[in-house]
């Protein structure tokens, strides 16, 4: 197929050579066609300003011959005049001819027949009284006089007939000049094409020889990976067995080992509550038996130790749920989301009974995904609102969709954060608030960013310091 198609190639390529060496030799006889045209209408153009000089010259012939005819009264005068009135009607036919597709000369031309004819007929009229005697002369000059004003207008006419040749004749000139530089400049580019044609033509050739000293060489080695492919094939199928069987192993280590991190999680949560259940008891009956014996410091103190406990068995139970979640086998299905956030609000609501707190939640969403997960993320992400707002009259909560981003939020009007920290926000136990302002233990954002990611989401947020804060998540 490739030696095929290599011919092919050459063919086509031979073919189109050939049409751009036919289209480059077009190109260069039109441009000189085209130069030739505007050399013919400068040399028309030569040829109207002398017929216009011709035809001045035949008029001031007559007036010449007729003048000395009236001065001297000798014939012999008469033979430039006479010359002059029979060669100007096919002066003026030349003309006409040739200024055919020119309207405005046209018109002068027929300015200056008509002005002819008047100008004649008093030069004839002025002769025929000078041919009656001396006496006459006088007279017969008299009319000479009356004709110069109709030879006055014969030389303006004349003039703008000059004139308009004139301007044609610099309008092709400029057209001429052109077309000889666009010529020359045809010429030459055609010239490089084929010129470039011919290297490009050459290089092909010399490349497919090369191609094909390749080929062969490809070949060669093809074969001979054939070779040690087929050489190989055992090997691969002896892998792929025993890939398998690994799969299988160290599927089974896994799952030991997630038994055995359960276990261990059960223990550390059983262990870590004997002590502390044991640290709280006896913290309280200090507190209640011996509460006289103490004084304020000391029960400042037993005050402390019993929030530490309660907040290390907090911690405990947090760490508890998220290894739950981590662990918890995934259950997708199609939900009400809305329904589902209008539950959690509603909890929420009824635990801070003293408080004004506003849920919007958009109706109608739905979404694809473990239920039961989504809503242990919705308890974070409302709860974090809840309590991040609790130093405000009232709070305001949105739940909803943003198609922008193509994500759910939960958008809140309470603390916010730098964003500079935002990357600290879904790692456990990384806080950007103490405990001194709002309470908590720093693993309920981790625990979202765990479920969100169980379900291939994302979840990022956008904040500014006491203007709120928004968190983003996708469900895949």
């Amino acid at each position: 197929m490739d030696i095929l198609s290599r011919k092919s190639s050459i063919g086509l390529l031979t073919v189109l050579a050939v049409i751009l060496v036919a289209i480059n030799a077009m190109v260069a006889y039109r441009s000189v066609a085209v130069l030739e045209h505007s050399q013919s209408w400068v040399q028309h153009t030569y040829q109207v300003i002398a017929q216009v000089e011709i035809i001045m010259g035949s008029e001031k012939d007559a007036e010449t011959g007729e003048r000395g005819f009236l001065i001297t009264g000798d014939p012999r005068f008469l033979e430039p005049y006479s010359n002059a009135e029979r060669d100007l009607p096919a002066e003026l036919d030349a003309f006409q001819q040739l200024t055919s597709d020119n309207a405005s000369q046209q018109s002068r031309l027929a300015q200056l027949r008509s002005h002819l004819v008047v100008r004649n007929q008093l030069l004839e009229h002025a002769i025929n009284l000078r041919r009656g005697g001396s006496s006459m002369a006088q007279a017969a000059l008299a009319v000479t006089e009356q004709g110069k004003a109709e030879m006055d207008i014969l030389r303006r006419i004349g003039k703008e007939m000059q004139s308009e040749e004139y301007r044609l004749l610099t309008d092709r000139l400029v057209q001429a000049r052109r077309a000889d530089i666009r010529t020359r400049i045809t010429v030459a580019v055609a010239t490089i094409l084929d010129l470039i044609l011919l290297v490009i033509m050459s290089r092909y050739l010399y490349r497919e020889r090369e191609l094909r000293y390749k080929t062969e060489l490809q070949a060669t080695e093809l074969r001979e990976a054939n070779e040690r492919i087929i050489a190989s094939t055992a090997e691969i199928h002896e892998l792929n067995e025993t890939l398998e069987l690994r799969v299988k192993q160290r599927t089974s280590e896994l799952e030991a080992t997630n038994r055995e991190l359960e276990a261990f999680s059960y223990s550390v949560s059983h262990d870590l509550r004997a002590p502390l259940r044991t640290v709280d008891g006896f913290s309280l009956a200090l507190e209640e038996d011996y509460a006289e014996a103490v004084d304020a410091v000391g029960k400042d103190y037993i005050r402390r130790i019993r929030a530490g406990v309660q907040r290390m068995g907090q911690l405990i139970d947090a760490l508890l749920q998220l290894s739950r979640i981590t662990r918890a086998e995934v259950e997708t299905s199609e939900f009400d989301l809305s329904a589902l956030a209008d539950s959690v609000a509603s909890t929420l609501v009824q635990e801070n009974p003293g408080r004004q707190i506003d849920f919007r939640i958009e109706p109608g969403l739905t979404a694809t995904g473990d239920p039961r997960l989504i809503r242990v993320a919705l308890e974070n992400l409302f709860g974090n609102s809840v309590k991040f707002t609790s130093r405000l009259p009232s709070a305001l909560i949105e739940f909803g969709r943003d198609p922008a981003q193509n994500a759910y939020f939960v958008r809140d009007n309470g603390a916010g954060f730098d964003m500079a920290y935002a990357d600290r926000l879904f790692s456990a136990f990384h806080r950007l608030h103490g405990d001194k302002d709002f309470k908590g233990s720093g693993i309920g954002l981790a625990t979202v960013s765990r479920i969100i990611h169980r379900h291939h989401g994302k979840i990022w947020a956008y904040s500014e310091v006491d203007r709120g804060a928004t968190f983003f998540f996708s469900l895949e």
